[in-house]
């Protein structure tokens, strides 16, 4: 079971990132790749599924990994690069909840794209990142979406180019992170519905314990008796259906079982408790919702050649 722990999810970014040239937006198309690597989606579909088999944490890993990446630098791929002097975004504490399996899921994914001689080093670690997402909220139960695709990689990754917010923020801190991506309150809510996948570790909620009294007493002792027992390793689920993508997330809310405070403040703060309210009760609004919300977010910050992009050979490098 600790190999379910996954980390805070958050999807933020500096203003900077959610500004995208206008030929940027031209070049996003579903089907981008059809005459060039035509067997593209069924190639990442199969190789999602094939790491979802290996490790039940692979889909919300490879989720939240999509939303980081987005976060910082816009979507291009830059958390995938591994720095020799240690400086790039994974090893930026806020990024340090990351797990493993979901940066191996878009390898396996380069993998098996490149392993193909008509889409060898022909499609970006980026777009494969945006398709990998789409796939690991399908194979759980989620909505299918068409991927808007023609994203170019970025080069350059640090540490300090992490901002994120963090586990106790408040509505107005959500949005104003929110805000820099060009997302709107009820966006941002939608979004925080990933968080149905998944789970996070003791650190990231366990000072809500005794002292929150927005969360349920029977849920609080739950929670206290894991991790009193497991200070360090223990864990808990972000919503009761664990690793299936439904509306779980905000009936959960409305009970006062969201695990962190981020999320819970979300029906708390009635500023947001209608749009909560709305999703617990209609999961094919949260659904139809979740698509519009994550083709805008995979629109931030998109490269081309002339801004710097590149399609990678590997991910884990700039050419």
């Amino acid at each position: 079971m600790a190999s379910l722990r996954l980390g805070l999810f958050v999807a933020a970014a500096v203003v900077s990132a959610a500004l995208m040239p206008p030929s940027a937006v031209a070049q996003l198309r579903p089907g981008y790749y059809s005459s060039i690597c035509p067997n593209l989606e069924l190639i990442v579909k199969s190789s999602v599924k094939q790491s979802m088999a290996q490790s039940p944490i692979s889909a919300p890993a490879a989720l939240r990994l999509f939303f980081h990446d987005c976060a910082v630098r816009g979507c291009d791929a830059s958390i995938m690069i591994v720095n020799s002097n240690g400086d790039d975004e994974w090893r930026n504490p806020d990024n340090q909840s990351l797990k493993p399996e979901g940066f191996q899921v878009i390898l396996n994914a380069k993998a098996a794209v490149d392993s193909d001689p008509q889409c060898q080093y022909k499609v970006s670690c980026a777009d494969i990142m945006a398709l990998a997402a789409r796939e690991s909220v399908v194979q759980s139960g989620g909505p299918y979406y068409e991927v808007e695709l023609g994203r170019y990689d970025g080069r350059l990754s640090t540490k300090a180019s992490v901002v994120l917010p963090h586990a106790n923020f408040t509505l107005d801190q959500l949005n104003s992170f929110f805000s820099g991506l060009g997302l709107s309150q009820s966006e941002m809510i939608v979004l925080s519905g990933g968080h149905t996948l998944g789970a996070a570790d003791c650190p990231f909620f366990q000072y809500r314990i005794g002292t929150d009294t927005t969360m349920d007493a029977t849920f609080a002792s739950q929670l206290n008796a894991t991790c009193s027992s497991n200070p360090t390793s223990g864990f808990a689920f972000l919503d009761t259906s664990q690793v299936t993508f439904d509306n779980a997330f905000f009936r959960n809310l409305q009970s006062g079982k969201g695990l962190l405070g981020s999320d819970q403040v979300l029906y708390t703060d009635t500023r947001s408790r209608g749009t909560v309210n709305y999703y617990a009760t209609n999961q094919g609004a949260f659904f139809g919702d979740f698509v519009a919300a994550m083709t805008k977010l995979g629109r931030v910050g998109v490269k081309t050649p002339a801004t710097g992009g590149e399609i990678r050979r590997d991910c884990r490098f700039p050419n």
